[in-house]
Formats: C-alpha cells, structure tokens, sequence
C-alpha cells in the first residue's frame, strides 16, 4: 500500500480534536513529499540536522516538529523554523531554546516531556517538577517559548496494561496543570503500534511513522 493510502486511513480513523504527526525520520524528502501531496503538513524528526536539511528542500507551509531528545547546543539550527519542540525536559533546554527564538524574534512551542515509562532510556521531567517549574518566576522570565502542553513515550512493551496506565498518568498530570495552567492544550503520546489507544486515554496528539511511511532503514 501506497503512503497516501497509508496516511488517509490514518487521518480517516482520527477523531476531529486529534492532530497527526508524520514521523519522517530516515525517510528521504521523495517519501515526505508524497505525504505532503496527499495533504500532510506536519512532520517530525528526531535529529535536528536531518529536520534542517529537509526544511531546505521543502515547501514552507510545513509545519515541522522536533519530538527526539534536544541536545542544546544544536537549538540553534532549527530556531530560525521549528513550529513544536515535543521533548523538553529540563529548565536549561527551556533557557538555550528561549535565547535562540530571541535572535529570530521568535515565540516557540514548546512540549513539556514527562517521565512515564519505567524504562532507564527514557528522558522526561516528574509531574511534580513541571509543577515547579510552571510556577516558578524564572519561567517567568522566558519571553520567547511558550509551554503548550505535555508529552511522554510510554514503555516499549507488549503489556497494553501497563501501556494504559502510563497514559492515564500522563492525562491526569496534564489536567492538574491545565487547572493552573489554561494554555496547556496538547497531550503528545502515542505512536504507531498504540496510538489508538492513546487516544482512548486523552491523547490529542499522535505521532505515526512507521504506519505512514513503512519501516525504516537505519543504515542509510
């Protein structure tokens, strides 16, 4: 089956408060031009050089996510573009992004990552530090970011239980802070193999490669 048939089932299936994500990393820009043909205008990647890259060769009323781990010293290279940072977990990314959006007069959206899974390998902030962090007046003081809502990446397992329950977890962290915090608006979870499920737990974002787009091939 095609991409284009591949994504239309997709956003077929999606409820209307649901927005999708094609997850386009590794794929080459051939590969993303059939999905932005076929009506796709958000993308994201999860290496900031090969998101630059792209964004150089393609149309510019794509909107492109970076939902990978941001090390800071490469802020500077998508700040000039990027519509949605997913993955920041700590008040120093917060800082670097902030600084850089200033240079380009720039307001950036930014996800809060959480920490819902059990595994090591998995980056994130607690609920209890977003909480802080949200209230604290150094955040304050950030003028060019704008924190949108919460992501997190749940536990790579076939235990759908636990899966859930990762997800209930991160639905109900959001609605505290969104009882403080009325900006909040997205919750970015779930993938190809559960996003439906993510769905049916509160998610109003979701983030699908490989059901796009087919496998990917590491060693290119």
């Amino acid at each position: 089956m095609s991409i284009t048939k591949h994504l239309k089932e997709i956003k077929a299936s999606l409820p209307e408060t649901v927005t999708l994500v094609a997850v386009s990393k590794t794929k080459p820009v051939s590969d993303l031009m059939e999905a932005y043909n076929a009506g796709q205008r958000i993308f994201g990647e999860n290496k900031i050089q090969e998101m630059a890259e792209k964004h150089a060769e393609m149309p510019k009323d794509i909107e492109w996510h970076m939902i990978g781990h941001v090390q800071r010293n490469k802020v500077k290279y998508m700040a000039e573009f990027v519509s949605l940072i997913h993955g920041v977990d700590s008040f120093k990314l917060l800082k670097e992004i902030n600084k850089q959006a200033q240079k380009h007069d720039r307001i950036i959206d930014c996800l809060f990552q959480i920490k819902i899974a059990e595994e090591d390998s998995k980056f994130g902030m607690s609920a209890d530090e977003a909480s802080q962090l949200l209230a604290s007046e150094e955040f304050s003081e950030l003028k060019h970011i704008r924190i949108v809502g919460l992501m997190g990446m749940a536990t790579f397992t076939e235990d759908l239980e636990q899966v859930e329950n990762e997800f209930q977890y991160l639905k109900r962290t959001f609605t505290t802070l969104k009882a403080e915090h009325s900006e909040l608006q997205i919750v970015s979870m779930g993938m190809s193999g559960d996003y439906e499920l993510a769905i049916k737990n509160g998610s109003t974002m979701v983030r699908v490669g490989s059901r796009i787009f087919g496998s990917r091939n590491y060693n290119n």
